[in-house]
């Protein structure tokens, strides 16, 4: 009886152990859609291509930048050199933010430079308006939404 009792309580616990771990990467890719520093968007990012643009921004849109990820915003910034593709973020996180961005607005991105579908583009770390910052990633290109759920 006593070895019955042992073997229905390890069943038990493995059970939940399984159930917590399934339960814990549903959330997890729910929460990301993909846009986390370890997906192969994510490791686009390169802290050696940093580099800081400004410009008017003439459009913002909504993007998927790879299958199987979530919604993202990004913005279209005229330089004096350029006009570049600026990717933000995912969709969820951006609209949470205080600071709006929209077409005609004059920013200053810092980010990592990089070709997207043949074209130049520009994964932001931060983005300033006026006197108003968006941090968006760290120095290493860590996302400021990697942690968001914690706080």
């Amino acid at each position: 009886m006593r070895k019955f009792a042992i073997a229905v309580t390890v069943l038990g616990i493995s059970g939940l152990l399984l159930t917590t771990d399934a339960f814990a990467q549903g959330m997890r890719w729910r929460g990301g859609g993909g846009w986390g520093p370890g997906g192969q968007y994510g490791r686009m990012y390169d802290p050696k291509t940093v580099e800081t643009v400004s410009g008017e921004v003439t459009g913002v849109q909504q993007m998927t930048p790879a299958k199987g990820m979530g919604p993202g915003v990004h913005l279209t910034l005229k330089t004096d050199k350029e006009s570049i593709d600026v990717h933000l973020g995912p969709a969820w996180y951006i609209e949470r933010q205080d600071i709006k961005i929209a077409a005609g607005d004059k920013i200053e991105v810092k980010g990592s430079r990089i070709t997207y579908q043949g074209k130049p583009a520009v994964i932001a770390a931060e983005i300033h308006k006026g006197n108003e910052v968006l941090m968006l990633r760290d120095d290493n290109g860590i996302p400021m939404w990697a942690g968001w759920r914690r706080q």
